[in-house]
């Protein structure tokens, strides 16, 4: 006999905050369940009968097309019928989800219905934090919890909202949001992994990068931050969880547990924090397109407002020097890791909001009058490719390619984080610096590309701050266009 919580009726709101607040009593009560559960199991006993939980979801119903006038892309829902999605972490997630209801409820005025689903929350995705206690098992007791407890299940987990592959199964409510409980849960758990940080301190604008170099300079601004008592900014976080608070703000509880990890992580982040989660987190991704997709799958769930790729590319062009800077506005993606979610005939657009910002950012950052960006800054395709050593295949096939293509630089991450965030809603961006032009004959001799770094990527990384400072002043309910969503919409950004 299965060993379940209390199972309480569904309960009608017609107030967001309350809505939410049900979802958060539900949630901790499931969530305590497993948790108590694990300790007496850890502690020896067994149950007689698998233990389960389950996520809370939100429903909408709706029975006309009728709703109320918005400048949004999101927030509603198409037309009637019933939408539902199952939530998680509704601590981590609270002003996300209030937001999304409170749209909801003025779009459509209908009550919204909180529950328990039928979806289970895996066991490894009820573990607090720094709850560890799993590890104290012996191989016995651990191949024993698949008996008692659910673990997690892939099938539940599928891309297919985002993708657009999802078919609705006679009886089934369509999807409020592009993410289930389950998936969520899936990439903050991947995120502590990749990362080397919880989930909690990523920021709404995220850069990436595919150099240590700037990296080292965020670390340095980070702190530089940090000693300003006037800074906007209140925390820098480092991998390990390592918080270091604003001079003239106290330590809180939570700061002693950080701890510099031995090693760094596969693609360790930083994060700038403002008050509001509307700072900047930086991520080393590292070299090639699967790091790119791995990690922006995953950040993917936490919604951010924006993402841009800030990195080193090779120039394809007579007319560039070692350093200029490239803004893409197309992408050829012959990096291959998405092919099979995101189709080659599908565009990946530049986006509006995006590319001013980033240029006006290099004018302000330059002081170079907007007439003369174009000696040091040029505005084309990137091309991405899977193969490192494109260079050394023969026929000169993919040099032949890039130049059909109209291409002016070559990397190997920003098409894949751009069709990232065209498939997940994500508006995203691209400028590079050109770090050598292989095609003719200008390759990094270590004392060039020493020089080189120590002259552009401060430079280059203040351009992406400030980017992101004039997308934040301008709005950020801006960004998220109708240019990134499909013709039948999930309600939630």
């Amino acid at each position: 006999m299965a060993h379940l919580p209390d199972f309480p009726e569904p309960t009608l709101h017609s107030d967001p905050a309350e809505a939410l607040a049900q979802v958060q009593r539900l949630y901790q009560q499931q969530i305590e369940h497993l948790r108590s559960a694990m300790r007496d199991f850890v502690a020896g006993s067994v149950p007689a009968g698998p233990v389960r939980a389950f996520y809370p979801y939100v429903r909408l119903q709706t029975t006309t097309v009728a709703r109320a006038p918005t400048q949004l892309a999101y927030g509603f829902v198409e037309g009637p019928g019933r939408y539902e999605t199952t939530l998680t972490r509704p601590d981590l997630f609270a002003r996300y989800y209030l937001e999304q209801l409170q749209l909801l409820r003025a779009s459509h005025g209908v009550e919204l219905e909180v529950g328990l689903s039928t979806q289970p929350i895996p066991i490894h995705f009820s573990f607090a934090e720094h709850d560890h206690i799993e590890g104290t098992l012996s191989p016995e007791r651990r191949l024993l919890m698949r008996d008692v407890f659910d673990l997690p299940d892939l099938e539940a987990m599928d891309d297919g909202i985002a993708n657009g592959t999802w078919q609705q199964r006679p009886g089934e409510a369509q999807p409020l949001a592009l993410f289930t409980g389950p998936r969520v849960d899936y990439s903050l758990h991947r995120l502590r992994h990749y990362t080397g940080t919880q989930p909690e301190w990523f920021q709404n604008f995220v850069l990436f990068t595919n150099y240590q170099f700037y990296i080292d300079e965020f670390v340095r601004l980070g702190h530089a931050e940090m000693a300003r008592a006037d800074s906007e900014y209140v925390a820098f976080i480092e991998p390990g969880n390592v918080v270091t608070r604003r001079t003239d703000l106290p330590a809180e509880a939570e700061d002693a547990l950080g701890l510099a990890p031995p090693r760094l992580p596969q693609m360790p982040a930083y994060h700038l924090v403002r008050g509001d989660r509307s700072g900047i987190t930086m991520v080393n991704i590292g070299v090639g397109p699967s790091n790119a997709k791995t990690i922006t799958d995953h950040i993917a769930v936490l919604r951010p407002h924006a993402w841009m790729m800030l990195g080193h590319c090779a120039g394809l062009r007579h007319s560039q020097q070692l350093g200029d800077y490239v803004l893409a506005h197309a992408y050829v993606r012959e990096d291959h890791v998405l092919d099979e979610e995101l189709p080659l005939w599908v565009p990946i657009p530049a986006l509006a909001e995006i590319q001013v910002a980033l240029q006006q950012a290099v004018a302000d950052v330059t002081q170079m009058p907007q007439d003369q960006l174009k000696r040091i800054m040029r505005t084309g395709t990137v091309a991405s490719t899977d193969n490192r050593n494109w260079e050394l295949l023969p026929d000169n096939l993919p040099q032949r390619r890039f130049s059909q293509s109209r291409a002016v630089a070559l990397d190997m991450e920003s098409a894949t984080i751009a069709a990232n965030g065209f498939r997940f809603r994500v508006p995203y961006g691209t400028l590079l610096c050109v770090s050598d032009k292989p095609l003719h004959g200008e390759i990094k001799l270590p004392g060039m590309a020493n020089h080189f770094y120590r002259e552009r990527v401060q430079q280059h990384l203040l351009i992406g701050m400030r980017a992101i400072d004039i997308l934040r002043q301008g709005g950020v309910q801006r960004l998220h266009s109708r240019k990134l969503r499909s013709f039948a919409e999930v309600a939630f950004q």
